[in-house]
């Protein structure tokens, strides 16, 4: 199955960046043949920013991206959003790919299921 998961908020100061990834991290432990994207755009680039530092006991969104992509699922940044944002390539984590609409039109029409955050 694939499955594309598209999220627009910012990384903390609500859960949707952090359920998203809860989701996807379970799709892809479920079935390890899945192909599951997670294209973040708007404020939700910021959370595949490097170097996180949250406190003890509060959820850190790059090691949640970190353990996403570890089980095979991928990291689609919109570029235009991080330009935005004043967000180089440099400044993101290993593995999340700069991308564009064109990427997300074709992670789009291609998946089986699409889900938005």
């Amino acid at each position: 199955m694939k499955v594309t998961i598209i999220v627009n908020d910012p990384p903390y100061g609500t859960e949707r960046l952090y359920n998203a990834l809860r989701l996807g991290h379970a799709l892809v432990k479920r079935d390890p043949q899945s192909e599951v994207t997670v294209f973040l755009m708007a404020d939700a680039v910021s959370g595949a920013k490097a170097g996180q530092k949250t406190p003890d006991g509060f959820y850190n969104v790059e090691r949640m991206l970190e353990r996403f992509r570890s089980g095979k699922g991928r990291i689609l940044l919109c570029g235009t959003c991080m330009d935005a944002r004043g967000l180089a390539d440099a400044d993101m984590m290993e593995g999340a790919e700069r991308s564009t609409m064109d990427e997300l039109a074709e992670a789009t029409a291609t998946a089986d299921k699409v889900l938005v955050f």
